[in-house]
């Protein structure tokens, strides 16, 4: 079957569709009829907008949610700057270091001392929040719920999370959503969430995207079908906490230009009894992907495998492309099977959420890990992976089995924070030396031919 077999049971009810207008009540009558905003909305409730964008953007693009609660979001304190020294979630861009060198990370530890908004760690990006351009790569590792008071919220962007370890609960304004591995879930930028964690300690990564919002790509003569459906998306239901007695203090966490706030309130954010529209989170399980690829000879590029894209002024060049690296068949003949050696305009930074990526046989490459193969940077499979897939008798072979690697490939040049280069500990010295350097030479010269070229510059080519 297309889906992946889970350890951990689903516990919530969804609607299904990506880019679809839904519409969701936990109490029936609570949404209104026809008009968005009526003079005194059912049952006491605030009618309150949540716009992903502006209210003039093209109707394609346009992505707005009115939400029907208890009381206006607006209803809490001034926000307080949080001691920023250890929870800075976006360093200035003086502080990204854009190096040229591929770059490959041991698995990244669980810590089991931090929540989820303690764990965010960023380890590259491109770009500024606060200009709405670019985007940032976080590893997170958390070990605790947070506190059940507590919602926390990105006025920088939309997180992509990419869950390698553990089970998420996350509890949104919109309703719930339960995230395993082999999931991803996109939360939107401004919609607060609180996380538990069930089922013990967790770790992943997050892309945080500063402009535009994700979309599925275009499949041009592919035709109406296949990669990501969107059926296949699923977005929560309704779901509200009733608590607006006063006596309970809520704290409310804002990361706002990659820095930490807080403000606090006398009622649960989470009282958000009906809403409708096109501005909501929503998740996505990876074992439904449908691949394509090749069924006569050569490697098509990995653009094959994007699941979501979220795109730049330049068609074709992406702010950022999701994609990945299922269990697939291959069945091209006379043709190198693995990805070819490459040098990209692109930088693409690589996870692993379970397995082996079928380029890296070598080793090196673990779950957890990751690696930044920035801009123009050359990359390829591993002297071990290229000595065997040239002898390999190529017969009809399902690669990446039991595994599941991922990229998140930008058009934009990929700085590195210092958390990423020194203090996390985790950058593997030896990967070139490892992975390229042992490839030797095999090229031989015809015997008695001389190439043109050297035969006419007078060098004898020996």
């Amino acid at each position: 079957m297309p889906t992946t077999s889970f350890s951990f049971a689903e516990k919530y009810k969804y609607q299904n569709g990506f880019g679809s207008y839904h519409e969701s009540e936990a109490v029936e009558g609570a949404l209104p009829i026809g008009a968005n905003s009526p003079q005194q909305p059912s049952y006491g409730l605030y009618a309150e907008k949540l716009s992903g964008t502006s209210f003039t953007a093209p109707r394609h693009e346009n992505q707005q949610t009115w939400l029907y609660r208890i009381l206006p979001a607006a209803a809490h304190s001034s926000f307080e700057p949080r001691e920023s020294s250890t929870n800075n979630t976006n360093p200035d861009a003086a502080k990204f270091h854009p190096i040229p060198n591929q770059l490959r990370w041991d698995p990244f530890d669980l810590d089991e001392s931090v929540d989820w908004v303690h764990s965010l760690r960023l380890i590259a990006g491109a770009g500024d929040p606060t200009m709405k351009q670019g985007l940032g790569m976080f590893i997170f590792a958390a070990g605790k719920s947070m506190d059940p008071h507590c919602a926390f919220y990105s006025a920088d962007g939309d997180f992509l999370i990419v869950l390698q370890h553990g089970v998420l609960d996350i509890r949104t304004e919109l309703g719930c959503l339960l995230v395993r591995p082999n999931e991803i879930c996109v939360i939107p930028r401004g919609v607060r969430y609180h996380v538990s964690l069930p089922n013990g300690p967790v770790r992943g990564y997050i892309l945080e995207l500063y402009q535009n919002h994700f979309q599925l790509p275009e499949l041009g003569p592919i035709g109406s079908n296949c990669l990501a459906n969107a059926r296949d998306f699923q977005a929560p239901t309704a779901s509200f906490i009733e608590d607006f007695s006063g006596t309970t203090i809520y704290t409310l966490v804002s990361k706002f230009a990659g820095r930490l706030f807080a403000a606090s309130q006398a009622h649960t954010p989470f009282d958000v009894v009906a809403w409708h529209g096109l501005y909501y989170p929503y998740k996505y399980d990876l074992g439904r992907f449908c691949t394509v690829g090749s069924i006569s000879y050569d490697h098509p590029d990995p653009s094959i495998f994007t699941v979501l894209s979220a795109p730049s002024e330049h068609p074709g060049a992406a702010v950022v492309d999701f994609v990945i690296f299922p269990p697939r068949w291959l069945v091209a003949e006379d043709t190198f099977r693995p990805p070819w050696y490459h040098r990209n305009t692109m930088s693409e930074f690589m996870g692993l959420i379970h397995g082996q990526h079928d380029s890296k046989i070598g080793g090196g490459f673990h779950p957890a890990g990751a690696s930044l193969h920035n801009v123009m940077s050359a990359h390829g499979p591993d002297s071990m992976t290229y000595m065997k897939a040239l002898s390999v008798e190529l017969k009809p072979m399902k690669a990446g089995e039991g595994s599941m690697a991922f990229m998140f490939e930008s058009s934009l040049m990929i700085g590195v924070t210092e958390w990423g280069l020194q203090k996390c500990k985790k950058v593997q010295s030896g990967y070139n030396e490892e992975s390229w350097e042992p490839l030797k030479a095999m090229f031989r010269r015809p015997e008695g031919r001389k190439d043109r070229i050297e035969a006419e510059s007078g060098i004898d080519g020996k």
